[in-house]
């Protein structure tokens, strides 16, 4: 009789874990690509996410080589995508860290570097 209900309890005990681990907005790709070398610097940067975001709680932060925050400040959000739109820059490792709040109220940020020029 145990055991039919530890077999029974195993199935569902997966479907939660597997549940928890949908229930964050991961960064699923960006624009410029992550690690990625463009050519010219970028007008804006924009982030796609794995869950719809809750704008009010996103942030997105863009430096340049020596540190200088380059980004407006003026973050968009729609969905699952958040962009920030960038002063004009020159060569260099440009770094974007980000924050953002999804619709089920879990937090996660992260960062990201991506080359301009050569």
């Amino acid at each position: 009789m145990h055991r039919s209900i530890l077999a029974g309890m195993i199935p569902l005990l997966l479907l939660l874990a597997i549940g928890e681990a949908k229930a964050h907005a991961f960064l699923d790709h960006a624009e410029p690509r992550v690690g990625n070398t463009v050519a010219t610097a970028p007008r804006e940067v924009t982030l796609w996410f794995t869950q719809k975001l809750e704008p009010a709680f996103c942030t997105i932060t863009v430096t340049d080589s020596a540190g200088q925050r380059i980004d407006t400040g003026k973050v968009r959000v729609g969905g699952n995508q958040m962009s920030v739109a960038l002063r004009p820059g020159g060569s260099g490792t440009y770094h974007v860290t980000w924050r953002v709040l999804s619709v089920d109220t879990h937090t996660t940020d992260g960062s990201f570097s991506f080359q301009v020029g050569k």
